[in-house]
């Protein structure tokens, strides 16, 4: 899996298996998943138009599945959990006679899942968003809320509720993020990037917001090391020569990527920005081409 973002829509690529509510939703095999924000004078009859629209003009092919929201996707949060990534944008209109607004949400695991454990997150995301909004004082959610559940890899899990690694997961991002998307979105700061969250189990686990404004780590490589892409949109990539499963004080191995530089070097960084769809192999032989052509 890897995402990235232009200037209204989050794409999510892959080789999924993946669950849908959304328009043109449902089961199936797909590359491409997105979250899209149509424009204010949007024609609300034509979602299906509107998702064809965003495949053809970013060339995902026909695979896809997509969902439509009114949020600017500039106040994404992006929540990492281990082997689950979660992308929520939310909101809420006030007043009734502006709209019901929308909550969307994709849930993602590296490990693979039966279809029936795919069903199954959906209504984790699903009851956690409600939990999360009762909880902030904005009612169970809107009419037009949706979901996208997806895996990749090997099938690992034939269950995913809310007590097992999975649903464990995706309830805890989902609970963190939909109250923290909604107070972006409300607080009407103008951002220009999403927000990372990271779980750590340091100090007995907890949510780390990682900001590259003032960060207290810098250079965690390097000098002058880029840090557009400090929350690396790869993770978990599983290659070894880049990184190495750590053992966990909880829950089993950890994929480690703390040593590797690849997107902290500015000349790859600025490839990846450049060509958003290039995959790390790609990224790897451009660094190996760089390196031997500053070797004199």
């Amino acid at each position: 899996m890897r995402y990235y973002l232009d200037t209204t829509t989050l794409f999510v690529r892959g080789a999924f298996r993946a669950a849908s509510t959304g328009f043109a939703g449902g089961i199936r095999n797909v590359t491409t998943l997105f979250n899209h924000t149509v424009p204010a004078d949007w024609n609300h009859a034509g979602p299906e138009k509107e998702i064809a629209l965003v495949t053809a003009a970013a060339g995902t092919g026909p695979d896809v599945l997509g969902l439509l929201t009114a949020v600017p996707i500039r106040h994404l949060c992006v929540l990492q959990y281990d082997f689950v990534t979660v992308f929520v944008t939310a909101g809420i209109s006030q007043k009734q006679s502006e709209g019901p607004g929308t909550i969307n949400i994709i849930a993602y695991s590296s490990e693979g899942m039966e279809d029936s454990a795919l069903l199954e997150t959906i209504m984790v995301a699903s009851e956690a968003k409600a939990e999360a909004m009762l909880a902030f004082g904005r009612g169970s959610g809107t009419p037009t809320d949706a979901v996208i559940a997806a895996c990749e890899g090997e099938v690992k899990h034939r269950y995913s509720g809310r007590i097992t690694e999975p649903g464990h997961r995706v309830r805890d991002a989902v609970l963190r993020g939909v109250p923290e998307a909604l107070r972006r979105f409300e607080s009407g700061a103008t951002h220009t990037e999403p927000a990372f969250f990271i779980y750590s189990r340091l100090e007995g686990g907890h949510w780390v917001e990682w900001s590259p404004v003032n960060c207290p780590y810098y250079p965690c490589h390097f000098p002058r090391q880029s840090c557009d892409f400090c929350y690396c949109p790869f993770y978990p990539c599983k290659d070894e020569s880049l990184g190495e499963w750590s053992t966990g004080t909880t829950n089993g191995r950890v994929w480690n990527c703390s040593r590797c530089t690849l997107l902290h070097e500015p000349a790859v960084a600025d490839y990846l920005k450049c060509y958003p769809d290039a995959p790390l192999e790609e990224l790897v032989r451009y660094r190996k081409k760089q390196k031997k052509e500053v070797i004199p």
